[in-house]
């Protein structure tokens, strides 16, 4: 079957279309996840509202309306966007800024999978990651992580609809900053 009669199927409450639709746009949605940064979040909450995504793309999609898998990758993607967008708001920054259980009480216990040395890794790069986004704007934090993440001036230009000047004076404004910040922490 193709994704567009497994959506209309979906609509009329098919489970098994909807498990299989799942199956098949899981790989997807994990992709477009992974591009992101969600600050104070887990890639896993970017799947979640990805799947959400995907959720509504099979409620508004309509017969004859075109390619399903392309409408279901926009409702994937603005709906993650949309999510990382919101993460960075006034309204969010107690819940971006907290530090949960689990992570407080990690350097109490010992195990061969986390050393002392993995724990001050992962706080090292959590302040990293605070401190360098107190110093750059959304635009020049996003456009960093993406780049760090491998992706291209390109993917990053489309990822966040931006022109790819735009990001490579963002990239050179946050390089600029972060040397001043390293050079002043020496």
């Amino acid at each position: 079957m193709t994704d567009n009669e497994l959506a209309l199927l979906c609509q009329s409450g098919d489970k098994a279309a909807w498990e299989e639709l799942y199956k098949r746009y899981k790989p997807r949605v994990l992709s477009v996840a992974r591009r992101f940064f969600l600050s104070g979040g887990e890639t896993e909450d970017l799947v979640q509202e990805g799947m959400c995504g995907l959720y509504s793309a099979v409620n508004g999609y309509k017969s004859g309306g075109g390619d399903f898998a392309a409408f279901a990758h926009s409702c994937i993607k603005n709906r993650i966007v949309d999510t990382v967008k919101m993460s960075g708001g006034a309204k969010y920054s107690a819940l971006n800024n907290f530090l949960p259980i689990s992570e407080v009480g990690e350097e109490l216990y010992y195990s061969r999978e986390n050393t002392e040395d993995e724990v001050l890794r992962r706080e090292d790069r959590r302040e990293l990651l605070h401190n360098m986004s107190k110093i750059l704007s959304s635009l020049e934090f996003k456009s960093v992580i993406m780049y760090t993440d491998g992706m291209t001036m390109a993917e990053i230009s489309s990822t966040l609809g931006k022109p790819p000047k735009s990001i490579d004076n963002a990239l050179t404004r946050a390089k600029n900053k972060l040397h001043k910040l390293i050079s002043a922490e020496k």
